[in-house]
């Protein structure tokens, strides 16, 4: 019975993850900001530390089955 909600919230981050890394790595590629108004470099660092954290925090929840 607990193994559904686990499944889900780590399905969810993981995905969170994944797109934010793809969308970030994207933008980076073509030059584009990743955020408006604000250093290229620190949003795409953030960007890409977020996103990371998100897979991990989805690795986690995969591990608690």
């Amino acid at each position: 019975m607990e193994s559904g909600p686990a499944i889900f919230t780590g399905a969810v981050f993981a995905l969170f993850g994944a797109g934010l890394l793809a969308w970030t790595g994207i933008r980076v590629r073509h030059g584009e900001p990743v955020a408006h108004g604000v250093n290229r470099v620190a949003s795409a660092a953030l960007a890409t530390l977020v996103g990371a954290a998100a897979l991990v925090v989805g690795m986690w929840c995969f591990t608690r089955l």
